[in-house]
């Protein structure tokens, strides 16, 4: 990767020169990021066929109501107790894991792009529920040789390992609550926590999230919803862990305190396509649907570089495409003018949850 000269580092890291990208900054162009091979945002196949041979003679009105009773249970801060049967299991599986695994997919492309020689070896899927993050983390990493996972919902797990037989998939699946049964399990590379720690008390979270980071050998991973609530939760458990020596390599380009302020938040989006089944289930019209999610990506080795990254989609007027972008300074509002033919063309490929130029020298 070649390096950026230094007028162009220097525009990222003083972000009060980033209110307009005159004709001379073209020193962007110089800028190469390395290319990875990003996940899709859809389902694997062999995922997705498993689950619509499951799905084979079920009430698609059942599995709807089923699914919209678990769904409310949710947003109303509950967890997954009420997921009892197999039927709930793939009433839920059916509605939902197509999101959460987009969601899980693009963190993990953000971790892929931050830390391009990241090869794990292990991985600990903590609260698995059906599995989701695990099937991302395999497409993710071809050099995941084992899979631990950890839920104490019978069904879930359940469903999970039918998935995995039917798709020819070794995992190891403990039946447990992570709240008390997280340190017995081992150690891994890489760690995940998919939309579980909005499920605990902010004194369980405090405790899970300490356990998290001592199994965590290189990369730990939380994904949560995408709200002001899943943002502060992400916050908070970013604080704890930084003060026991982790250090962000995505979304944040530092390690610092959050530079947004109320009413404003951190968080993503990524749209995925809806099957005909999918919308039946989720009672919808449009074909597909936008996931918001916020993400931590947590490592022990401190990064090198940090990039910027953009905090929401890109403002595109007549007269100027403008960024609002989170720096190692803080959050900057970057403009390419339209007569910058060639800065506008920059602007115009960058999508809300992208990266910048890399910045050397990041704290």
């Amino acid at each position: 990767m070649r390096r950026a000269s230094k007028d162009a580092l220097d525009l990222l890291r003083h972000p009060s020169r980033l209110a307009t990208l005159a004709p001379q900054d073209d020193e962007w162009d110089n800028v190469d990021r390395l290319t990875i091979e990003m996940i899709a945002a859809d389902l694997p196949a062999a995922l997705r066929v498993a689950l619509e041979q499951m799905a084979q003679g079920l009430s698609r009105n059942d599995a709807a109501t089923r699914a919209a009773t678990i769904s409310r249970t949710y947003r109303d801060g509950g967890n997954s107790s009420t997921i009892k049967t197999d039927s709930d299991a793939l009433a839920y599986a059916l509605a939902r894991m197509p999101a959460t695994y987009a969601a899980v997919a693009a963190s993990l492309n953000a971790l892929g792009e931050a830390r391009p020689d990241f090869a794990p070896h292990n991985l600990l899927d903590a609260g698995a529920g059906p599995g989701t993050a695990t099937w991302a983390a395999t497409q993710a990493y071809a050099s995941l040789a084992t899979l631990n996972l950890l839920d104490a919902n019978t069904a879930l797990r359940a469903l999970a390992m039918q998935i995995a037989t039917a798709s020819e998939r070794i995992i190891a699946y403990e039946h447990g609550d992570v709240r008390s049964q997280l340190a017995a399990m081992p150690d891994a590379d890489l760690v995940i926590a998919s939309y579980v720690i909005g499920e605990l008390d902010a004194a369980t979270r405090t405790s899970l999230a300490a356990t998290l980071w001592r199994k965590t050998r290189d990369v730990l991973l939380i994904v949560e919803p995408g709200t002001p609530a899943g943002y502060a939760r992400i916050m908070e458990v970013r604080g704890q862990l930084i003060a026991q020596g982790a250090h962000v390599i995505a979304p944040c380009p530092h390690d610092r305190a959050c530079p947004l302020v109320q009413p404003d938040w951190c968080h993503f989006v990524q749209r995925l396509a809806r099957s005909r089944a999918h919308k039946q289930l989720k009672g919808a019209e449009l074909p597909f649907e936008d996931e918001k999610f916020i993400y931590v990506a947590l490592s022990r080795t401190q990064p090198t570089t940090r990039a910027a990254r953009v905090l929401a989609q890109p403002d595109i007027s007549k007269v100027a495409i403008r960024a609002k972008l989170c720096t190692g300074d803080g959050v900057a509002l970057a403009t390419a003018p339209r007569r910058d033919k060639a800065a506008y063309a920059r602007f115009r490929k960058l999508d809300w949850g992208d990266t910048v130029p890399s910045v050397e020298g990041a704290d």
